[in-house]
């Protein structure tokens, strides 16, 4: 059972407490439900760098703010109207114990700083953003370089054209190629394993991407935003491979899911921390060359991803490439395939890692996929 508040005062704790375990008196008993084992608990509880606050109130927020905004309105007469400029600084504490004896907790904090323009032109109006995050302040781009940037692929997106219905190669842009590695982390999450609704069932072992490709984590790097030294039941979090150079090498298990299958867990109850993708690298301009003719998505619609079969069809814009070169932007197609088929025809990955969440991806190059347009 569980149960939460919002109010820290004694009284309020021990009600909560209370009303989880009358939770629980009403569940069927499982087996598999329980503490992790106690030898797991996390002993090394380093010193990850997480915490660096921002002395910044309201009112420098909001100058922040403006100035970002008036950036982006600056940058190009199209640019007409915007969503507006936010400023987010945060504060956190954690805390975790459990009666095995473990306690183990960290502060942290987390800061941004986002843009969101609209442009207009004789063929319409188009929308775009863009942000800068970090945990450390002196980390995140200036406002006038936030606003800017939105502004740039505001204006990019003017007077989109369709594109032909075919095959053709596609290639994922860093912000929406970390959908794609979450796709397959979802299919080899321990309660999609169990419950028997991955499209990567009993697929240990196996090679189910490129030869080239691998999904790692990294919980340990100082000051990402990932990062922990223990998982959401206290257990030690460890370096490790998920896919290593195509082979799928580990599942993704809490100790509920880990006992589910006969198996121990992998450290991974909340998920994954400071997931990576790597693979065969080209510069931005390399990758472009060897997709050719095809497109480069930057925006995905939809949620069209059966994780069952693996069958992936979504809605999409973004530019089409013609000779290696970006031609004119394109939207309202949809792109469809099976992710078996896209991870094992990932031809390479950009230079150009987003850094800016949990699950870090550069651009992805897929060797083919169908695409419905006129």
């Amino acid at each position: 059972g569980s149960a939460s508040t919002s109010d820290s005062s004694a009284d309020a704790i021990r009600e909560t407490v209370r009303a989880a375990a009358n939770i629980a008196r009403h569940t069927q008993e499982d087996p598999c439900a329980g503490l992790a084992d106690a030898d797991r608990m996390a002993t090394d509880l380093k010193d990850l760098d997480l915490y660096h606050p921002w002395t910044l109130d309201a009112d420098a927020a909001k100058e922040l703010a403006l100035e970002c905004e008036a950036a982006g309105l600056d940058h190009d007469p199209r640019i007409r109207n915007s969503d507006g400029a936010s400023v987010s600084t945060q504060q956190s504490c954690r805390v975790y114990g459990n009666s095995h004896g473990f306690i183990g907790s960290y502060i942290g904090s987390r800061h941004s700083l986002s843009c969101v323009l609209i442009a207009t032109d004789d063929a319409g109006m188009q929308r775009d953003y863009w942000y800068t995050t970090s945990r450390l302040p002196e980390q995140l781009e200036s406002a006038r370089a936030v606003g800017e940037e939105a502004a740039r692929r505001t204006v990019a997106r003017l007077s989109p054209r369709k594109v032909r219905t075919g095959s053709f190669p596609v290639a994922f842009s860093a912000q929406t190629a970390g959908g794609l590695a979450s796709h397959l982390l979802g299919a080899i999450s321990g309660g999609a394993l169990y419950r028997r609704a991955s499209f990567l069932l009993d697929s240990l072992g196996e090679t189910v991407a490129a030869e080239h490709l691998t999904l790692a984590e990294e919980p340990h790097l100082p000051g990402a935003l990932g990062s922990t030294a223990f998982d959401g039941e206290g257990v030690a979090t460890t370096a490790k491979a998920f896919i290593d150079q195509g082979v799928l090498a580990s599942y993704l298990l809490s100790s509920y899911s880990g006992r589910k299958l006969g198996m121990p867990t992998t450290g991974n109850a909340g998920g994954v921390f400071n997931l990576t993708v790597s693979g065969r690298t080209l510069a931005t301009a390399d990758l472009l060359k060897e997709l050719g003719s095809g497109l480069l998505v930057t925006d995905l619609m939809g949620q069209g991803v059966n994780s069952v079969t693996g069958d992936y069809s979504r809605g999409a814009a973004g530019f089409w490439v013609d000779g290696g070169e970006i031609a004119y932007p394109v939207d309202e197609i949809t792109i469809a395939s099976n992710l078996k088929d896209m991870f094992k025809g990932v031809i390479c990955v950009g230079d150009d890692l987003d850094t800016r969440g949990n699950v870090r991806s550069p651009t992805v190059l897929i060797d083919r996929m169908m695409l419905a347009g006129d």
